[in-house]
């Protein structure tokens, strides 16, 4: 049944924890090839001299010509290298924003377009294969030339091609060491040449951006795997509803109403309107969507591991209760750390805003991409966080030779043949197949091949044969607005053209927050959220049955929650529920973020407001930076009502009493409790997970699987093996898991609390034993990890952030990325907090997303708004602005964000003039 293939297999692990492929974290490129260019390179001295390293810099001062212009255009630096854009028209001020984001971070853009076109072994060679051949399979920039040549406006179209001029304009005459010295590196073993910028390249950006916030596809394969050893109560129990009587959801008040069909922030909400049929066709997959899993984490997570730690916190206060008697703005999206930071902070100004010229906006871009994505104009503000919608599903597919069985027919595949060009070697070409339900992403991967060969499906299922193929069908594959939505949205003037950009908003689907000048809040939830004709996206779906799928049209815009100054003053976005499921008659998602930030933010907020307060700049800043940790408060009140006789643990033990939960990076008693945490993840959850879940490497004597017998009868026990990369291993430790413990902890007798004696340590019977044990292996882990004296114990020793290049900086000589990284920075906060320094309880405790950026929008005095990012403006290795902002993002403090005229010139220290 396998496509023909050519392209390397690169085979992803064996059944029962053989020798499986080492993999970086968080799915780094490996460019060994360039690395051994580099080491080389340094070898030839001189070449690698001072001037050979400045030559990429940009010209930040004097007069430049960029061809194309009609008039001049000025580019003010401050300090950081941050730059504000003067021109006259659109087309000059997106040109000139391609000229300058190229200047800054070329090497990036192209890595990152080589990336969404599944190109990445055009620059560095075989071992890209397999990724390419699974972007190709998706069909990312297919789409997304689609979408420009048959959706978007064509004003965007002119905004697109204008900055993909500036972008050539920059790249014209300029050899590739001119433009970034990794080119340099690069040319030792590839005779790659950077090619002309088209638009479709920007517009392929937001398929990756889609497919790193695309919702529960890695929960969908989870519970999948799970049914390999837990039943479906155990099961239930991992994933348990969304708290709603102490998690507030976002959309508190409002329905849809029964007069006019739209959504009404007015309107009484009513009980039991919602309805799902849960499927129960497929219950689960065992070595083939382990692979899958596999394959997503070769994928390049450029925003993070995807989970519920992938989000963001965005909130508003309206001016009644602000100091400013206007809203204050705050936002911060929660990414994977990298360098440069994904995060490029710009002004676009037009000198006189017109027909002609229409922007005035200011904010966070990415590099690639033209307009502000997050910022503020003359009138409005706007944030993100990932709404987390339900918009992957997984089919299992009767592949039938050139066909796939649909209704009892067999339906022909929708055929592509691509071409993978090879840095150093022969091309590889692949056959991409398609059914109605998406592209089959089993044909990229050889135990994929098979995949559904041990899914228990119901009798009514086809004969599985050789196995069942696994399509997925994701909305972001098929063309849309989103595009259009960004330059709208950098116009809109009020609440409604606000809402008429959102509705073109439609992937990633996105909460979106509001504010304005005249004092008005907002919020919207748009999006292409499907409506599935059965089941409700928690499991694989039978492909072959038109009773399952989607309908045609998805939840219609007019339908999707919002909120227009609500009266409680505030609006809180954390990627919480969205509104209350039973009040509201379609079915989002069912794997919403568990809402302890947000609920944190809703209380700090409430209490500033209640004590009667007025809110600051200084105060939304502070929230941000909270450390408190809700795990904390529920489990140290029982953990210290444990008897221990050991001193050495009860000494551990005595760091928590009068501890306040707060993770502050030389906290010793947060380091402590971080470790019990995650040691009771391990003993009450993760050693009963399969292996597809566990971490790659560590190794347990388990129980066959669905054993019936008791767990401690070592002569039944097996040998077995993590095989998963320790970033999106489980237990993960985030707030799904709070509420796992939560509905626990009311059941001290439960199975869950029974330990096995698996490895060499005694088994427990309850949740005593199983706190003292992870008591005691707290204390010996953080013995080995940071001495025997606790006195010299902190958070922040543990829970290091590390920048790494994402190409060079990542594997290679420590000389390389001593070199080319940045860090380590000992940190404070935590999984699940308000300052969401993510980590992984199961892999480990480095850090693996953060706040990208921190902004606090003063609206209508915009001058003394405030912002950070997490690196700095440059991509430039050795540039001054290539970190220049991290200690201060680490110290949690912002910079002052200029906005009018006056305030711009009085920060500018650069100014670059650019000509026709």
């Amino acid at each position: 049944m396998p496509a023909n293939t050519t392209a390397s297999s690169g085979s992803t692990g064996t059944a029962g924890g053989g020798p499986r492929k080492k993999k970086g974290r968080r799915a780094r490129l490996i460019v060994i090839v360039l690395v051994l260019a580099l080491v080389a390179g340094v070898g030839y001295g001189t070449y690698w001299s001072v001037s050979t390293v400045r030559a990429s810099y940009p010209q930040t001062n004097g007069t430049a010509q960029l061809a194309g212009l009609d008039g001049t255009v000025e580019v003010k630096r401050d300090s950081y290298g941050i730059p504000q854009i003067y021109a006259d028209s659109d087309a000059d001020l997106f040109r000139a924003q391609g000229f300058v984001q190229a200047q800054d971070r070329f090497w990036e853009m192209d890595v990152r377009r080589h990336m969404t076109a599944g190109r990445l072994s055009e620059m560095f060679g075989s071992g890209q294969v397999e990724t390419d051949s699974f972007l190709r399979t998706l069909g990312w920039r297919k789409v997304a030339q689609e979408e420009y040549d048959n959706v978007l406006s064509d004003e965007t179209k002119k905004n697109l091609q204008a900055y993909a001029d500036g972008v050539n304009a920059y790249l014209k005459d300029r050899d590739g060491k001119d433009i970034s010295v990794e080119y340099a590196a690069l040319g030792f073993t590839n005779d790659y040449k950077p090619t002309e910028w088209t638009p479709v390249d920007s517009v392929a950006w937001l398929k990756a951006m889609a497919w790193d916030l695309r919702g529960n596809m890695q929960d969908e394969i989870d519970r999948s795997l799970m049914t390999s050893r837990l039943d479906a109560k155990q099961i239930e129990d991992l994933y348990p509803p969304y708290p709603y009587d102490k998690h507030k959801p976002i959309v508190s008040e409002g329905a849809i109403s029964p007069v006019t069909g739209k959504f009404d922030p007015q309107a009484p909400q009513s009980e039991g309107i919602a309805s799902t049929t849960a499927q129960g066709a497929t219950e689960g997959l065992t070595a083939q969507l382990g692979a899958l899993s596999d394959t997503l984490d070769e994928i390049p997570a450029l925003l993070g591991p995807n989970g519920t730690g992938i989000g963001s916190n965005s909130w508003v206060v309206s001016g009644q209760y602000t100091t400013t008697g206007k809203p204050l703005l705050a936002n911060d999206p929660h990414l994977a750390p990298q360098l440069p930071s994904l995060w490029y902070q710009m002004g676009l100004h037009c000198r006189s805003v017109s027909a002609t010229c229409k922007y005035d906006t200011a904010g966070y871009t990415f590099s690639g991409m033209p307009g502000v994505i997050i910022g503020h104009n003359q009138d409005v503000a706007w944030g993100f966080t990932n709404l987390g919608a339900d918009v992957t599903d997984l089919f299992l597919e009767k592949v039938s030779g050139d066909g796939y069985l649909y209704d009892g027919k067999v339906k022909p595949f929708i055929v592509r043949e691509e071409t993978i060009k090879v840095a150093g070697g022969k091309s590889r070409h692949i056959t991409v197949r398609e059914t109605n339900n998406g592209p089959l992403v089993s044909d990229r991967s050889s135990e994929l091949e098979k995949v559904g060969q041990k899914a228990p499906v119901s009798n009514a299922a086809p004969d599985r044969a050789d196995g069942y193929g696994v399509a997925l069908k994701w909305t972001a594959l098929e063309p849309g607005h989103s595009m259009d939505a960004v330059f709208e949205l950098n116009r809109a003037k009020d609440f409604t053209t606000f809402r008429a950009a959102a509705e073109h908003f439609e992937v990633p689907s996105q909460n979106l927050i509001y504010a304005d000048t005249k004092g008005n809040i907002g919020y919207q939830a748009p999006g292409k959220i499907p409506q599935r004709t059965s089941g409700d996206g928690t499991m694989p779906s039978p492909g072959w049955s038109s009773s399952y799928g989607w309908k045609k049209e998805p939840i219609p815009f007019d339908e999707l929650p919002y909120e227009y100054n609500p009266k409680r003053g505030y609006i809180v976005t954390a990627n919480q529920a969205v509104i209350d499921e039973d009040k509201y008659p379609y079915m989002l998602t069912k794997d919403w973020g568990y809402g302890s930030r947000s609920q944190r933010i809703n209380d700090l907020v409430q209490s500033k407001i209640k004590g009667g307060g007025k809110i600051s700049t200084e105060d939304m800043q502070k929230m941000q930076m909270d450390n408190t940790s809700e795990i904390a408060a529920l489990l140290v009140p029982e953990l210290m009502k444990i008897n221990i006789s050991d001193k050495d643990i009860r000494e551990a033990q005595k760091l928590l009493e009068g501890w306040d939960y707060t993770q502050e990076a030389d906290s010793a008693a947060a380091a402590y409790f971080n470790a019990v945490w995650r040691n009771i993840l391990k003993l009450a959850f993760g050693d009963k997970l399969p292996k597809e879940m566990r971490v790659e490497g560590e190794c347990l004597n388990v129980p066959p699987a669905k054993s019936s017998g008791p767990l401690d009868e070592q002569d039944k026990l097996v040998r077995e093996c993590g095989q998963r990369d320790p970033d999106s291993a489980q237990p993960d430790g985030g707030d799904r898991w709070y509420q796992v413990v939560a509905n626990l902890m009311d059941k001290p007798d439960s199975e869950w609390w029974k330990a096995p004696a698996n490895r060499k340590d005694k088994a427990t019977d309850n949740r005593e034993e199983l706190f003292a044990r992870a008591m005691e292996d707290a204390r010996w882990e953080l013995t080995a990890k940071l001495g025997k004296d606790i006195t010299t114990w902190s958070w922040g020793r543990l829970h290091q952030l590390t920048l790494k290049n994402q190409t060079l900086g990542t594997e290679g000589p420590g000389l390389l990325q001593r070199a080319l990284n940045r860090g380590p920075w000992n940190l404070g906060g935590g999984e699940a907090a308000v300052n969401a320094t993510g980590w992984n309880a199961a892999g480990g405790y480095e850090v693996v997303w953060v706040p990208s950026m921190r902004m606090v929008v003063n609206v209508g005095d915009w001058d003394k708004s405030r912002w950070i990012n997490l690196t700095g403006a440059s991509g430039h290795a050795f540039s001054a602005h290539y970190t220049d902002q991290t200690d201060k993002w680490v110290n949690g403090e912002l910079l002052d964000w200029s906005f009018g005229t006056n305030a711009v010139s009085a920060a500018t220290t650069d100014t670059l003039t650019l000509k026709p």
